[in-house]
């Protein structure tokens, strides 16, 4: 009597690997990602940049709709406030190399229009009737739009510097 040999994986036709092969490589690679970019500490940056998203969203939408006459320019850097948190928070969630960077390049124009906006309103106050989420460097936020993408950049790079070798050929 012979013994038993394991049944074989089946093959595609073409000879190549079957896609249960490619799911056990996928597999594979799974613990790798599990410490991306929106795990860990990063889950509260998610959680804080999905807050500020429905909250510039809403009140800009609001704004537009029933006063834009008012302070369009405030109005619509609050609607790009909330698309440059939109994206943040999508990229966070996303997680892997080239989401990592789409966030770093978007928390940089978070922080170069809090900066700047936040300046804009201090020097020339008559050129925004209304606050926008920038507004005096988010003080009406407790300060945490301008909190939000320093520390967004900082755990962007250092989860760079711990990222394994699955997230680098994202």
């Amino acid at each position: 009597m012979a013994p038993e040999t394991p049944p074989r994986e089946p093959r595609d036709p073409g000879g190549g690997p079957s896609d249960s092969d490619a799911t056990a490589r996928r597999a594979s690679n799974a613990p790798a990602r599990s410490a991306g970019i929106g795990k860990g500490p990063g889950t509260l940056l998610v959680t804080l940049y999905g807050i500020f998203t429905v909250g510039a969203a809403s009140r800009s939408a609001v704004q537009l709709a029933t006063r834009f006459d008012e302070a369009p320019l405030a109005y619509l850097l609050s609607a790009a406030a909330a698309l440059v948190y939109a994206f943040i928070t999508l990229s966070l969630v996303r997680g892997g190399e080239r989401a990592r960077r789409a966030a770093l390049g978007c928390c940089c124009v978070e922080l170069l229009g809090v900066l700047t906006v936040g300046t804009w309103t201090l020097v020339e106050p008559s050129a925004f009737p209304d606050a926008t989420v920038w507004s005096d460097y988010g003080m009406g936020y407790l300060f945490i739009p301008v909190i939000l993408p320093v520390t967004g950049l900082l755990w962007l790079r250092r989860s760079r510097s711990h990222g394994g070798p699955a997230a680098v050929g994202d």
